[in-house]
């Protein structure tokens, strides 16, 4: 018989994974053979195997540093447009249609603008993804994050804003806001407060104190993050996508 954990990890990783299937990507080297106008071979970028991650998930899975090295190389790779879109095909989707082990947790804004996948240059079942706008976390969110760390072993969580980010700016700029926006603001506003007339831009220094605050928050989030945090086996970082050039950059 199996046991709750083991049911529940089953029964949870059908549900959740299913909108993962419905992602899909071109690949450019199907492209170039069905187009006649496509450069000749010589003059198209070849990857070799070597410049694919050596690591598995379940590896990567023990080894947050080493987690947190791929994602940020991943992200290189996009800012200066040498993407080798990893485990994007038919036969990854079907591995993964069997099970997933995401080695990392991402807790991202909402915005269009900001395709996890995408600016860590990652694939299908790489990334467990929590998006709100202005990343901002709540119940529900905390029982996928949890559920993503103790059940499908991500040991790396990282809390991405961005520039630019629309909640942050109505929480320092609109004195009100319609419906239930209004709940994001208000968690938005703590880091607003702690930059208040502090030099800079204020949007962007609240950003980053509002990426810094989630991550504090995380790592004191009880029953289950803190006590992951105090043992050692789970790292939580936050970062800062910069929309106009693609990077991302840390925060300490």
């Amino acid at each position: 018989m199996l046991s709750p954990k083991r049911y529940l990890g089953q029964f949870l990783t059908s549900a959740l994974f299913a909108p993962v299937m419905a992602l899909s990507f071109v690949c450019p080297a199907a492209i170039a053979q069905s187009d006649k106008s496509a450069k000749p071979a010589e003059s198209q970028p070849i990857v070799t195997p070597a410049e694919k991650p050596s690591l598995t998930n379940e590896e990567l899975q023990l080894d947050p540093e080493m987690a947190l090295k791929v994602l940020m190389e991943g992200n290189r790779r996009f800012a200066a447009g040498k993407t080798i879109h990893p485990r994007q095909d038919i036969a990854r989707i079907r591995e993964t249609a069997k099970g997933q082990k995401p080695f990392a947790i991402i807790i991202g804004c909402s915005d269009s603008r900001v395709p996890n996948e995408i600016i860590f240059d990652q694939g299908l079942g790489d990334l467990f993804i929590v998006r709100t706008a202005g990343q901002v976390s709540t119940y529900s969110s905390w029982g996928s994050i949890e559920f993503a760390e103790e059940i499908l072993g991500a040991k790396l969580i990282f809390v991405l804003g961005h520039t630019r980010c629309g909640a942050v700016q109505a929480a320092v700029q609109l004195p009100e806001v319609p419906g239930h926006i209004v709940t994001l603001i208000n968690d938005i506003k703590p880091a607003v407060q702690r930059v208040k007339g502090k030099p800079g831009d204020q949007v962007q220094n609240a950003i980053q104190e509002n990426v810094r605050m989630q991550v504090e928050k995380l790592k004191n989030l009880e029953p289950v993050l803190a006590k992951r945090v105090r043992e050692g086996k789970l790292k939580i970082v936050g970062g800062v996508y910069d929309i106009e050039n693609g990077v991302i950059t840390m925060v300490e």
